[in-house]
């Protein structure tokens, strides 16, 4: 009979914790048309999606930086208790100035309960436990991801938007349980350091200008505030790196890219989110393109994605126990993006289904496999002491490459063809098939991964 240990409610907060978040992404796209309506929010209801994405990207590697400072178990009680404030405030927002508020609020809950739970893990668990456990959070992502909107449809048609943030409290207390009684606390040999306030206002400078380019149409194809905005980005990295290169207690520390094995898997989750997640705005009009634009077969097409993802999800954690080196599944994983993207940026031309569906299946495997083994890849290699920055980088890395692949797909589509039509979607995907090799060109090299230099937290005390 297995007990259950502070480690397994350890894994079961932080997974309950991910859902929450990840579900809150998306749950509410469908929501909008009557979230316009009910609250007169005409235009700025596009605001309820770009807060939340705005301070998931932007609190990301600050939170991740907290935890290793003061320990996972704080920091991610403390996102649930904001997650869940961001919830209620949601709930019963009287207008949708209130509502964005709310959701911003939401947003950086969400992001600890992301990166606090991928840290945790790291800290949790050896390299070869997390391949017995990563079935569980992949699939669980590909579900929650991909789930959110039929959920948050069927929420907003029965008993009513503000349903799909009151059903988050009693599931915030579960994991609040959970994780008080299993997260690890601070360790206790560490000594205090100070908070890097510059290095993180810059992110929030950098993140606030990506997430508008990618998130706002009106802002990314305007002749005054698209090169604004670029701008600003650009100079705020630039800013960002001379920062860390000078603090005494940098928000990310060279020493998370001193492993060339996970400076380069930092690299390539970048462009992986910049292609797959970056077109994933553009999935649905490649399909309605050759669906001849039925919704109902649009929506049952998207789901070869999931069981795509889903099916690398259930063989990876069982042949990863026979074959660990994570870095050739990782290759593996950037080379069935290139081939579905190249697949889905010929398929407005192809009559029939011939390569919508294998390409739509291969891009939700890709993305199952990247992200699987490249985070695995971080978990493993990186300091304890710097589990937190490293975890956030990678994170950070997903989500602004994918808000700024939205932009920049669409600026390179209009730029070539002068529309979204089948010549757009091609480009756009042909391009994104490009970045996917780059990933692959770029990706680490299997000899690198053979030395480790961490070890899991022997307890969650």
């Amino acid at each position: 009979m297995h007990v259950i240990t502070r480690r397994d409610r350890a894994f079961a907060a932080v997974l309950l914790g991910m859902a929450m978040a990840q579900l809150d992404g998306t749950v509410v796209v469908a929501a909008l048309p009557t979230l316009a309506r009910e609250l007169d929010a005409g235009a700025a209801v596009v605001g309820v999606s770009a807060a939340y994405l705005l301070t998931v990207t932007i609190a990301t590697p600050i939170l991740a930086r907290l935890g290793d400072l003061h320990g996972r178990r704080v920091v991610t009680l403390g996102s649930i208790a904001v997650f869940a404030a961001g919830s209620a405030a949601c709930a019963v927002a009287p207008g949708i100035e209130a509502l964005i508020a709310a959701r911003a609020v939401h947003g950086v809950g969400g992001s600890g309960l992301i990166v606090g739970a991928i840290a945790a893990l790291g800290e949790l668990f050896d390299k070869a436990e997390l391949i017995r456990r990563q079935g569980w959070q992949t699939a669980l992502f590909a579900v929650s991801a991909l789930g959110g909107p039929p959920v948050g449809g069927l929420l907003t048609g029965g008993p009513g938007w503000r349903w799909i943030f009151l059903l988050n409290l009693p599931l915030c207390v579960l994991a609040f349980v959970l994780g008080a009684r299993g997260l690890p606390g601070r360790v206790a040999d560490r000594p205090p350091r100070s908070f890097d306030v510059r290095g993180s206002l810059l992110v929030a400078v950098a993140g606030t200008a990506v997430v508008a380019l990618g998130s706002v149409e009106g802002l990314a194809r305007s002749p005054l505030w698209t090169p604004l905005l670029l701008g600003t980005a650009v100079l705020a990295g630039a800013g960002f790196v001379v920062v860390q290169r000078r603090s005494a207690n940098p928000l990310i520390p060279p020493k998370v890219f001193a492993d060339p094995v996970v400076a380069r898997s930092v690299l390539v989750t970048a462009l992986c989110g910049l292609a797959l997640f970056g077109t994933f705005t553009y999935v649905s009009l490649v399909i309605a393109a050759g669906s001849d634009g039925d919704p109902a077969r649009t929506g049952l097409l998207l789901t070869a994605m999931t069981a795509g993802q889903l099916a690398v999800s259930v063989s990876f954690a069982v042949l990863a126990r026979r074959w660990p080196r994570m870095v050739p599944w990782g290759r593996l994983g950037c080379a069935l993006g290139v081939v579905g993207l190249a697949l889905l940026a010929v398929s407005p031309h192809v009559s029939g289904l011939a390569t919508l569906i294998p390409g739509l299946a291969l891009i939700g495997a890709s993305f199952g496999l990247c992200a699987s083994a490249y985070t695995l890849l971080g978990q493993s290699r990186a300091a304890i002491d710097v589990m937190g920055a490293t975890m956030g980088a990678f994170s950070f890395a997903r989500q602004a490459g994918g808000v700024l692949g939205v932009a920049v797909f669409g600026w390179l589509a209009v730029l070539v063809t002068g529309s979204l039509g089948k010549a757009g979607l091609t480009v756009v995907f042909a391009a994104a098939a490009f970045v996917m090799l780059a990933a692959l060109c770029v990706s680490p090299r299997s000899a690198g991964e053979a030395v480790t230099s961490s070890s899991p937290v022997s307890s969650a005390s």
